[in-house]
């Protein structure tokens, strides 16, 4: 994991780009590379102002995902999660060993108490990695999306760090 750099901005089109990839996600695909460049922009100025924390993930040279700390409440010590990976490294564990580390950082580090995240309820490789992550499932949000005229729920998740210190540091 490491922060993204203008060089990931093609790996990061052609993942954004993917109608599949994209399929539960709350805008539509990118249609332009300057998409991707303007997010890897966004991304960087909104690290250094401390609004996120945006990673890029790497594996064998390559830029396969990302993961995202983001909405930030420092006050109440929580922020939501986004995680995005290209479609060809799905199902080989890479996203659970860096949301991982990204957890381990946010309440040690950070010295968060909660993490949120909300997924489409039909998503459910995202469910269930929620999930082995210890995410618990607080509530449905109905009809909280309308990406390309299509109107979706939103399964609302969180994890406390007490429940990640259980899960992960027996």
């Amino acid at each position: 994991m490491r922060r993204l750099q203008a060089s990931d901005a093609p790996a990061l089109f052609r993942m954004f780009s993917d109608a599949e990839t994209m399929r539960y996600w709350s805008r539509p695909p990118f249609a332009r590379l300057d998409e991707a460049e303007e997010l890897v922009a966004r991304a960087r100025l909104s690290g250094e102002e401390g609004r996120s924390l945006v990673l890029g993930l790497e594996f064998e040279g390559a830029s396969i995902g990302t993961c995202v700390l983001h909405s930030f409440e420092h006050q109440c010590r929580r922020a939501e999660v986004g995680y995005r990976m290209g479609r060809e490294y799905w199902g080989r564990g890479f996203m659970a060993e860096a949301l991982t580390a990204l957890f381990d950082y946010a309440f040690d580090e950070l010295e968060l108490i909660r993490l949120e995240a909300d997924t489409d309820p039909r998503n459910t490789a995202s469910i269930r990695l929620l999930e082995r992550m210890g995410f618990v499932q607080e509530g449905l949000l109905r009809r909280r999306w309308i990406v390309d005229s299509e109107i979706s729920d939103t399964a609302f998740f969180g994890l406390l760090v007490e429940d990640w210190r259980l899960r992960h540091r027996e």
